[in-house]
C-alpha cells in the first residue's frame, strides 16, 4: 500500500499542553466469548485531533460507541472536563456537548437540510410540538443558525437545500452541521473519508481545522495512514481491545504505525515490476445494467483487460461499480451491449459457465457471494471445483482430497483458523478473505475479477492480498481491480479507468496519472468542465 504525501500544504502541529476535555481510563467491556476493550485508557485535549488507529476488531468502535452513549462500560471511569460523568445514551451524549458523525449518514433524503437537522431537536424550537407543525418564524429561525454556523465553520451548508439532492461531500457538511446546531464541543468522526474523493477529503481536513481552531476538538477514526499524518494532533493505537500506545505526526512513522496496529512488521510499499501486457482477455463494448430497482447504473461502460496487467477501476462508491461486476460475472442481467473472453461471448452466460471458462472473481459482499458461512474452511475452498476431479469422481466426494487441498492452501496463504472444519463464518475478516483469494488464485485463471478485495480489512491483511494480486498479474494473468481506495488503484494499477455515475470517463496511464486528475474525475470532471 503506497502512502503518497499528505494531501494538504498545512499540516496541523501539536502546540505544547492542552486542557484534557474528555477521558476514560480504564474502559472494559466484555461481549459474550469476546474481550472487546481490555482497560482501555484514552484522552482527548482541547482544541486538537486526535487519531484513532486499529485493525477490525481492535476495540475502537467499541469505545467510541462507549463514548457516546451506544453501549455501557463494565468498568472504567469517563471524565468530562475533569468531572467523572455517566453517558447513558445518545441523547445524553448529545446534551452533555458529544456529537458523533457515523460512516453512513444518518439523513432522510427527502427532507430538506433544515429539517434534517432539526430532526428529533423540534422541542428546541418555540412552539413547536411535531416537525410536520413547524411554523414559517421556526424554519427561519433554525435556517438562520444553520447558515450562521455554516459560515462560522466554513461548511458550505445551504439551508433550503434537499438531502437527494446534495453530492456525497455536502451531506457530510450537513451531519457536522447537525452535531455544531446541538452544541457539540466534541466530534467523533468515524472514518470519514470512506466516501469521498480526494479533493472532498482535502475540503474536511480544512474544516476540521477551522473547527479546532474555534475550540472543538475532534477524535479522528480512519484507517488510511496518510490521513492520520495530514491532519492529526496525536495518534493512538489500538491491538487486542487494548491501547497499545500514543504518538505524534512528527515521532512516527507508516511503517511504525502498521506495526504497532498488527503486532509485526509490515511491508507498505508492493514491489511490482513494469507491466509487459499481452493478449486482450476481457473486453467490454457498450456495456449497459440496470440495479436493483430497474434503474440504469452502468451505461455504455467499454474498456479492454490484458493478460499480465491490472487495470483499476476507480470511483466514488455508488457509481455503478457493483454493478458492472455483477454483470461480467454472470449475476446480474446485461440489458444491453457485450461482453467477450478471450473473444468468446459471455455477456449472458452463468456464473458457472463463466467461472468454467477461468475467471477468478473476489466479490464485494464476501459473506452474501463469497463464502458460504455455515460451511467448514475446507468446503468454501473448493466452492468452485468441488465436483470436478479430484475432489469428486462422479457423484462421491472424495474427502480425503478435499482435505489435502484445504491443508495445502491454509498453510499457502496463512489463514488463521483452528482446523479446517471451523465453519467459515467464525473467521475475522482478513482470514474469511483469504480463503476466498486463496480458492480463486489456486486455480488456473485467465481473468481475476477483485471488486473490493480490502475492504474492511487491517493493514496486515491488505499487504498480503495485494501481493497475491500482483503475483497473479506476473504469471500474466489479466486482472481487473475496482476499488473505492484510490491509494489501493495507484499502488496496484498499471492503468486507471475512472467511472462516473455509470459510464467510464477516461483511462490514465498509472505512471501518468494524479491524485488531483482521479479526483477531479471522480467528481465528473473532466477537461475543466463538469460532465
Amino acid at each position: 500500500m503506497a502512502l503518497a504525501s499528505p494531501p494538504i500544504a498545512s499540516v496541523r502541529q501539536t502546540h505544547g499542553e492542552a486542557t484534557t476535555t474528555l477521558q476514560a481510563t480504564g474502559i472494559t467491556k466484555r461481549f459474550p466469548g469476546v474481550l472487546a476493550n481490555d482497560r482501555v485508557d484514552f484522552d482527548l485535549r482541547q482544541s486538537e485531533i486526535h487519531g484513532l488507529l486499529g485493525e477490525n476488531g481492535a476495540g475502537k468502535t467499541t469505545l467510541m460507541n462507549i463514548l457516546y452513549g451506544l453501549y455501557q462500560p463494565d468498568e472504567g471511569t469517563i471524565f468530562l472536563g475533569g468531572q467523572p460523568t455517566q453517558i447513558t445514551s445518545p441523547h445524553d451524549a448529545i446534551a452533555q456537548g458529544i456529537g458523533m458523525v457515523h460512516q453512513h449518514f444518518m439523513l432522510v433524503p427527502p427532507l430538506t437540510v433544515t429539517e434534517n437537522i432539526i430532526l428529533g431537536q423540534e422541542s428546541l424550537q418555540p412552539a413547536t410540538r411535531v416537525l410536520g407543525r413547524l411554523s414559517a418564524l421556526d424554519r427561519r429561525g433554525a435556517a438562520a443558525r444553520i447558515r450562521e454556523l455554516s459560515h462560522q465553520y466554513g461548511l458550505d451548508v445551504d439551508p433550503d437545500a434537499y438531502i437527494k439532492d446534495l453530492p456525497v461531500g455536502a451531506q457530510q457538511r450537513v451531519e457536522i452541521v447537525k452535531a455544531l446546531y446541538r452544541r457539540a464541543e466534541i466530534l467523533i468522526l468515524d472514518e470519514p473519508t470512506a466516501v469521498l474523493t480526494p479533493q472532498e477529503a482535502d475540503e474536511l481536513f480544512v474544516i476540521m481545522q477551522s473547527l479546532v481552531r474555534q475550540g472543538k476538538s475532534i477524535i479522528f477514526i480512519t484507517h488510511k495512514l496518510r490521513e492520520m499524518f495530514a491532519v492529526t494532533d496525536r495518534i493512538s493505537v489500538m491491538r487486542g481491545g487494548k491501547m497499545v500506545g500514543t504518538t505524534t505526526p512528527k515521532q512516527a512513522t507508516s511503517e511504525m504505525l502498521a506495526e504497532m496496529m498488527v503486532g509485526r512488521k509490515v511491508i507498505l510499499q508492493i514491489d511490482k515490476a513494469p507491466a509487459h501486457p499481452g493478449a486482450v482477455i476481457l473486453r467490454v463494448d457498450n456495456l449497459q445494467a440496470q440495479d436493483d430497482r430497474h434503474a440504469m447504473t452502468v451505461h455504455d461502460a467499454s474498456f479492454e483487460v490484458r493478460e499480465g496487467e491490472i487495470l483499476g477501476i476507480a470511483g466514488v462508491q455508488g457509481n455503478g461499480q457493483r454493478e458492472l461486476v455483477e454483470a461480467l460475472t454472470g449475476l446480474r442481467h446485461v440489458v444491453a451491449g457485450k461482453v467477450e473472453l478471450l473473444s468468446q461471448d459471455i455477456t449472458h452466460a452463468t456464473p458457472r459457465a463463466i467461472t468454467e471458462l477461468g475467471v477468478g472473481h473476489v466479490p464485494e459482499d464476501r459473506h452474501k457471494h463469497g463464502l458460504v458461512l455455515t460451511f467448514p474452511v475446507r468446503d468454501n475452498l473448493v466452492l468452485c471445483t468441488y465436483y470436478e476431479s479430484p475432489f469428486a469422481r462422479g457423484l462421491v466426494i472424495n474427502a480425503a482430497a478435499i482435505e489435502n487441498e484445504a491443508q495445502k492452501l491454509v498453510k499457502e496463504f496463512d489463514i488463521r483458523t483452528p482446523s479446517t472444519d471451523t465453519l467459515a463464518g467464525s473467521l475475522s475478516g482478513g482470514n474469511q478473505q483469504k480463503v476466498i483469494v486463496a480458492r480463486e488464485l489456486d486455480r488456473p485463471v485467465k481473468l481475476l475479477i477483485a471488486n473490493q478485495p480490502t475492504r474492511g480489512l487491517d493493514v496486515g491483511s491488505i499487504e498480503f492480498i495485494h501481493r497475491r494480486i500482483v503475483e497473479a498479474r506476473d504469471r500474466r494473468t489479466a486482472v481487473l481491480l475496482v476499488s473505492a481506495e484510490l491509494d489501493e488503484i495507484m499502488t496496484l494499477s498499471d492503468r486507471i479507468a475512472v467511472m462516473y455515475k455509470g459510464r467510464i470517463l477516461d483511462t490514465l496511464a498509472a505512471s501518468d496519472a494524479t491524485r488531483e486528475q482521479l479526483g477531479l474525475l471522480m467528481a465528473g470532471v473532466k477537461g475543466g468542465a463538469h460532465v
